[in-house]
């Protein structure tokens, strides 16, 4: 295994927090593989970009070595994960979670070995759970801790009900660490409080706590809010390769940067030498097509990279797209922002009258397609490229 100081140096990159690196560090002194953990709920059936956030962690670390455990959580989507909620999450039904979970198995392996990769179910010991059993693991916990919790905490003050259920669920996160015997846990930033709980209940199962490593959250397309595929923001990982192909080069300059430390797997000394190269004049196009042709490579294949890239030059090829373009954010009411309006308030047009006008002659693209549709309505959680005419360019996030 490589020595200490290089696999921190590897496993810091991107990362939030460490709690504990001195842990970490006498972990990784061993000279032994560790059990590295991350869960996943099978929510909706197709991974994003946001996901693989955590999915490259676990890469690093095999790479390094060490043992991987992709676990899916069937019994814990069951509960519904309270994180980040303000009302009770609709638990899902046993046959949503199976259904949900074959599609993970496949997808995880565009980017994990799979022959070193462990994919377990925390139903394979939550369902064996007798009623005596749950009731001595709820009993590990106060109630005064899981309101330590923000959610929760902020729930209770504002008088909104927190269902008995909802507290179940950071219990078994943490009782998988226990069934696991997990030497480190992977989990988003929101996660904290989960991950926290599985090292107390490692103590009570008197075994050593697992270290806690937190990454950030991806932003979506739109830069603001979290990737996800109810805000339409999200790059799925299953998508189209032009699809997924357009919707990078569609992010910001400054945001490319962000995916650039969170989804890439080029060594960072090559990513400064590309921040370098903007400083001194490169065209910052130029720089998002690789993290764009990385990216598709890695679900797809180089070739069809190639392609995806070739298509969307060809797109813009009757008017040259200017490397630096205005840049927007605008707030679309509930419905949608009309299309003549978002041009008119991007300052594309004069008047809704002009931009009607625009379409009708065919001289509005959006992402180099045309728009036909003058009623056209441009939804929130997404980033556009706008065209009006030869030379007339803006980049929207909608939020």
């Amino acid at each position: 295994m490589e020595p200490v100081d290089e696999q921190l140096s590897i496993i810091r990159r991107g990362t939030d927090e460490i709690l504990v690196e001195e842990e970490l560090v006498d972990k990784l002194g061993r000279g032994t593989p560790l059990r590295i953990k991350a869960g996943f709920d099978p929510t909706a059936p197709d991974l994003h970009l946001g996901h693989t956030v955590l999915i490259n962690k676990l890469r690093q670390f095999q790479e390094l070595g060490h043992e991987v455990i992709f676990l899916i959580g069937d019994f814990t989507g069951m509960i519904g994960d309270p994180t980040g909620k303000n009302v009770t999450r609709r638990p899902l039904t046993r046959e949503d979670v199976l259904a949900n979970s074959v599609t993970y198995e496949h997808q995880i392996f565009k980017i994990l070995d799979p022959e070193k990769t462990s994919v377990v179910f925390n139903s394979q010991w939550m369902g064996e759970m007798r009623a005596v059993d749950m009731i001595h693991l709820a009993a590990k916990y106060t109630v005064a801790r899981m309101l330590e919790r923000d959610d929760f905490s902020r729930r209770y003050a504002a008088g909104q009900p927190i269902a008995v259920h909802e507290f179940l669920y950071p219990l078994v996160q943490g009782y998988d660490s226990v069934a696991l015997k997990a030497d480190v846990e992977l989990g988003g930033t929101d996660q904290k409080f989960n991950l926290l709980v599985g090292r107390e209940l490692q103590r009570h199962s008197d075994q050593r706590p697992q270290t806690i490593i937190t990454m950030p959250i991806l932003e979506g397309l739109d830069g603001v809010q979290k990737m996800s595929k109810s805000l339409n923001n999200y790059v799925g990982i299953s998508e189209p390769a032009d699809e997924m192909f357009g919707k990078l080069m569609s992010v910001s300059d400054e945001l490319m940067w962000r995916y650039f430390l969170l989804l890439s797997f080029k060594p960072q000394r090559e990513i400064n030498d590309l921040r370098k190269s903007v400083q001194v004049g490169a065209n910052p196009r130029d720089i998002k097509f690789s993290l764009a042709e990385e990216i598709v490579a890695r679900f797809h294949s180089h070739s069809d990279a190639q392609s995806a890239k070739a298509q969307f030059i060809a797109r813009f090829k009757r008017g040259a797209m200017p490397d630096d373009m205005p840049q927007h954010s605008l707030q679309a009411p509930e419905g949608g922002m009309p299309i003549a309006n978002l041009l008119k308030t991007a300052g594309l047009v004069p008047s809704t009258s002009e931009a009607f006008r625009m379409i009708k002659q065919g001289a509005v693209r959006i992402d180099g397609e045309r728009v036909v549709d003058r009623n056209l309505r441009i939804t929130s959680g997404r980033t556009l490229v706008m065209q009006v005419g030869k030379r007339r360019f803006a980049r929207i996030s909608i939020t």
